[in-house]
C-alpha cells in the first residue's frame, strides 16, 4: 500500500499545509501503535448484505466513512479489503490544519496517502489530487462530516468527486459496545480492548457524471440515510 515513488503533481494556487514538527511525528507513531496494540485484542464482526467486497475486488471506490470512527477505519481496510485486492492502495483526505498534519501522520504510518484539504481550505487541491490518485488505481477515503461538522451531516463535495472519477461510494461504519467518547465535536469514540468491533458495508451507491445540481441533493440525502443506517451509537 505504499505511495508511488513519484508523487501526484497537481498545480494549483492554495495555500500550503501545516507540516508535521518532529514532536509531533513521534506522537503519530504513538497513536498508530496504540490503535495496533488495542486491534489486536478486538472481535471483529463482518456484515456486508450487498456484496460489497465482491463487487469492489477488481476496481477502486471512495470510502465514506464518519469523522468519529476514523480510530480503526484504515484497521477495518487493511483487515477486510486490503487481501482481497491484491494489496490495492488507498488516499485519505486529512485537513490542512495542524491537527490534520497528526492525522497525515498516522495515514502514513498505517501505508495510506494523506490527501491534505478540506471544504473549508484547499478544497480544490485535495480533489484534483484525489482524482489523480484514483487514476493510478488507489482507493479514496472521505469523512463527509469533517473536518468541523455538524456531526452526521454529508457536505457535497463527495457527489463531485464522485462523478469525476467514475468510482462507486461505499458508506462504511463500525460500532463498539465499548468504547469512550471524547467531548470533542464529533463525540470521537477510542475503541476500548477486547470490545466487539460490528464493521458494517453499506450499499454501493453509483453518481452518473450526467447528474444535475438537484439530483445531487438526492445522493447526498440517500448517502447520509444509508450511513445513519448502518450507524449505532
Amino acid at each position: 500500500m505504499a505511495a508511488p515513488s513519484e508523487p501526484v503533481n497537481v498545480r494549483t494556487r492554495d495555500i500550503e499545509p501545516f507540516q508535521l514538527s518532529p514532536g509531533r511525528r513521534r506522537l503519530a507513531w504513538l497513536i498508530y501503535w496504540a490503535i495496533r496494540c488495542i486491534n489486536l485484542t478486538l472481535r471483529w464482526r463482518l456484515h456486508d448484505p450487498h456484496d460489497v467486497l465482491g463487487r469492489s475486488r477488481s476496481r477502486p471506490v471512495i470510502f465514506c466513512a464518519w469523522h468519529n470512527r476514523l480510530a480503526l477505519a484504515l484497521p477495518a481496510w487493511k483487515r477486510h479489503f486490503e487481501p482481497r485486492t491484491g494489496g490495492r492502495r488507498i488516499a485519505a483526505i486529512a485537513s490542512a490544519s495542524r491537527d490534520g498534519s497528526l492525522v497525515a501522520g498516522v495515514l502514513q504510518c498505517f501505508g495510506a496517502q494523506p490527501v491534505r484539504g478540506s471544504s473549508s481550505r484547499r478544497g480544490l487541491h485535495a480533489m484534483l489530487e484525489l482524482v489523480e490518485w484514483s487514476k493510478q488505481g488507489f482507493d479514496l477515503a472521505i469523512t463527509p462530516d469533517g473536518p468541523r461538522g455538524p456531526l452526521y451531516s454529508v457536505q457535497p463535495g463527495i457527489v463531485p468527486l464522485a462523478q469525476l472519477t467514475g468510482l462507486p461510494i461505499v458508506p462504511i461504519c463500525y460500532n463498539l459496545p465499548w468504547k469512550i467518547r471524547l467531548k470533542s465535536w464529533d463525540r470521537f469514540q477510542i475503541p476500548l480492548p477486547f470490545s466487539r468491533c460490528d464493521f458494517h458495508l453499506g450499499e454501493l451507491i453509483e453518481v452518473p457524471k450526467s447528474y444535475r445540481d438537484n439530483e445531487r441533493a438526492g445522493v447526498l440525502a440517500r448517502l447520509r440515510d444509508a450511513m445513519l443506517a448502518i450507524t449505532r451509537d
